[in-house]
């Protein structure tokens, strides 16, 4: 992996989930429009890959955290919410 792609990574990990949706977004249309060489298709796709899995760890950090309220006798208990 290049240092550009080191580089970019850093960059990405300190996007929120809405920065790196853009980015990402703003890529695949880069894509779309077409008229792009070979080795800017591979350099969108690679960074692509990098929005990609910053918000899905993003994404896997919140379904973790989210808690689902149950109110009982006792007052307001919390417990993790299950998705499955």
């Amino acid at each position: 992996m290049t240092s550009d792609m080191e580089q970019y990574k850093a960059e990405v990990s300190e996007m929120g989930f809405e920065a790196s949706m853009e980015a990402l977004e703003q890529l695949v249309q880069e894509l779309e429009q077409g008229g792009t060489d070979l080795d800017r298709s591979l350099e969108i796709y690679e960074r692509a890959v990098v929005l990609r899995d910053h918000c899905k760890a993003i994404l896997d950090d919140g379904q973790r955290r989210i808690q689902k309220i149950i109110e009982t006798a006792d007052g307001i208990k919390t417990e993790d919410f299950d998705v499955e």
